[in-house]
């Protein structure tokens, strides 16, 4: 995980500095104030910045070749690619700009976090049949629900996932328990873009094959496959794959059969493994609650400490203290 921060009142060595984080740009305009101040937080493929400038910027920019969800605090930004003039204000989250497309508009005295990630991860969650690409075809939410759950995601991202890591590290300094934690909190905020944005994906529907495919035989593959993967970065698409069917097909089995989704029984079993961790644990060890659930892809404390005492009747502490042969 890298950190980043920079702050100037020179206009050139702002340019500079986003032409080199983000795209080439031009910034246009002789402001007088001058100010801005842009923070990341960076891991694999996903960057989080937190964004302020005290004045209104006129910019020009190249192609991203990410993913770059915005989330307005406050001012405004001004999309005028192509000749439109869309405004964005506080309270909202959308797509800056197709990945593969350049860009242009304003952001006026506005602060604003950016989320950056990979495209092809939309790809990997959406699980369309044969090779076709997910196309992000609008930059709002479908709705203002949508919007408030998309802004969520991005805020559990920043503020319980990538600003929280150390607290849930595994301990030994190198940083190598927060991977599932990230990339499951990854996972779900490109499923919340595809659930939230319009998008080619969103049209797609499932075929009587799907239906055929979702009996019982399915489900006990899939849940063999779950079991023996939960300590990896798996999706929905590498669960299907393992049987194979469909990842409709998977999600009908499980629905039918068990009565939860295919990534619900993936939290249950990574929440049973965590269980045993903590059992297996010296009750005065280097062992911690935190890191266990970070290890299991659990980055927000509070919520693994309510669904594991929801399952298992105490609290993970009380597990830890009581830990030990016997």
């Amino acid at each position: 995980m890298t950190h980043l921060l920079f702050e100037s009142g020179d206009l050139g060595a702002t340019e500079a500095f986003l032409s080199s984080a983000y795209t080439p740009m031009q910034i246009g305009g002789r402001p007088a104030d001058t100010r801005a101040r842009i923070s990341r937080t960076a891991v694999g493929g996903l960057s989080v910045d937190r964004l302020s400038f005290g004045y209104t910027m006129g910019y020009d920019a190249g192609c991203l070749g990410k993913v770059c969800l915005v989330t307005m605090h406050s001012g405004s930004i001004v999309d005028t690619t192509g000749g439109r003039e869309e405004i964005y204000g506080p309270g909202e989250t959308f797509l800056l700009a197709p990945h593969d497309r350049p860009y242009e508009g304003q952001v006026r005295a506005a602060r604003y976090t950016i989320t950056m990630f990979d495209p092809r991860l939309l790809n990997r969650v959406a699980s369309l049949p044969g090779e076709k690409d997910v196309r992000i075809t609008g930059a709002r939410p479908v709705g203002p629900a949508e919007n408030r759950r998309l802004g969520a995601a991005v805020a559990y991202l920043r503020d319980h996932v990538l600003d929280d890591t150390a607290a849930y590290a595994d301990g030994d300094g190198d940083g190598d328990g927060d991977d599932l934690l990230v990339s499951t909190a990854v996972q779900h905020l490109a499923a919340t873009v595809l659930r939230t944005l319009p998008n080619s994906a969103r049209a797609d529907r499932a075929t009587p094959a799907d239906t055929r495919d979702a009996h019982s035989d399915t489900l006990r593959r899939a849940v063999s496959f779950i079991e023996a993967n939960a300590h990896r970065d798996i999706t929905l698409a590498d669960i299907a794959a393992s049987v194979p069917v469909t990842p409709r097909a998977v999600q009908y089995a499980f629905t039918r059969h068990a009565g939860t989704t295919p990534l619900g029984h993936l939290r249950r079993v990574r929440l049973a493994r965590a269980h045993a961790e903590l059992r297996a644990a010296e009750p005065f060890g280097p062992t911690t609650v935190a890191a266990v659930a970070g290890r299991w892809g659990f980055a927000h404390q509070g919520r693994f400490a309510a669904a594991y005492r929801q399952t298992y009747g105490v609290a993970p502490s009380v597990t830890l203290r009581a830990a030990g042969p016997g």
